[in-house]
């Protein structure tokens, strides 16, 4: 079968289109027909090396796919060949088939499509347990979202809003922020033009955001921590800057506030029923027209590395999808 293969850690420029076995799965696994793959920044650094789960090469990215279901493992019950699938296979997506433990995968039920659906999962879940699981977030608190034009925080500022937070978004430009607002940002900040302490303090009446959600790390996490209400929970979720900050433990003491660790990875292993039950909600506020995943450009797999550089030069809002099984010439931006 045809995969964009990683032969060993470095730059995504470094991978390339190849032809390796089919694979045959295992016990409790689900062998699947990649219709389409989301693109994260996870997979920018497993290609790296720099990820905390690191398959052995050669090695496709991938972690979430959509597609229909060719064969089943010993053991696998709920499932059918040719039933429409959701499913988080850790690696090996950008790939026409890929292995995925049938635990981690739902069926694609109502109407959403292959596309969508690949850009649902991680997006939304992480968001989700992020903010309902983690942090607690409660109606009525301010929530801080940092990146909120990107596919994360683009999810977590309308689960936000949909728990019952007013919602401060932080992006890097006008059209991002543009973007945000039309997802439901009751504020937005442009932290370019001199940071964002200062004015979210001013939308807090002086106190502070209650929640903040930061997949940026860096010296927006130092900042965070600055302009974050007593009792706050700082919910850290990823390091895009490439800087894993520090953490002063006397501000945590002075202002009684915690930073919340989130890997939503690690659910499949140690918790997948809370796993599950995250999905399950989202999809029903899917169904019900209450969430709105945007996928800002889709490539075929043959143009899959452009799809990794658009993530990697943070070019995209909301998320970037790789069709395996509907190659377009040219990426489709969103309306």
């Amino acid at each position: 079968m045809k995969a964009l293969l990683c032969r060993g850690p470095g730059p995504v420029e470094a991978l390339e289109i190849g032809e390796t076995e089919t694979p045959r799965p295992g016990p409790g696994e689900l062998r699947i027909a990649v219709h389409a793959c989301g693109i994260n920044f996870a997979d920018l650094l497993m290609v790296q090396g720099l990820y905390q789960e690191r398959p052995p090469p050669p090695f496709s990215p991938g972690m979430e796919v959509s597609g229909t279901v060719l064969a089943l493992g010993e053991g696998v019950s709920g499932f059918s060949p040719g039933d429409r699938v959701v499913a988080l296979c850790g690696s090996g997506g950008l790939a026409e088939e890929v292995l995925a433990p049938a635990a981690s995968s739902l069926p694609l039920e109502g109407g959403m499509d292959f596309t969508s659906a690949a850009a649902f999962n991680v997006a939304y879940g992480t968001a989700h347990l992020g903010l309902a699981h983690r942090a607690r977030l409660a109606a009525g608190e301010v929530l801080l979202v940092h990146g909120a034009a990107g596919g994360v925080g683009l999810a977590a500022l309308e689960i936000g809003k949909l728990m019952g937070a007013t919602v401060i978004a932080t992006a890097g430009s006008e059209a991002k922020l543009r973007v945000a607002a039309e997802h439901g940002a009751d504020h937005v900040i442009n932290y370019r033009e001199g940071g964002f302490r200062e004015r979210v303090k001013a939308l807090c009446g002086g106190r502070g955001a209650d929640v903040v959600f930061d997949p940026v790390g860096g010296a927006v996490f130092d900042e965070s921590l600055r302009c974050i209400n007593w009792e706050g929970r700082l919910l850290v979720v990823g390091f895009a800057s490439g800087t894993i900050p520090k953490v002063p433990a006397n501000l945590l003491l002075v202002k009684n506030c915690s930073v919340v660790g989130l890997y939503w990875g690690a659910y499949q292993r140690h918790a997948p029923e809370v796993l599950k039950s995250s999905w399950r909600t989202l999809f029903a506020w899917y169904e019900a027209g209450r969430l709105r995943p945007r996928v800002s450009a889709t490539y075929p797999l043959e143009r899959g590395v452009e799809a990794l550089q658009a993530l990697a030069g943070r070019r995209a809002t909301g998320r970037v999808v790789v069709e395996v099984r509907s190659p377009a010439s040219q990426p489709r931006s969103a309306s």
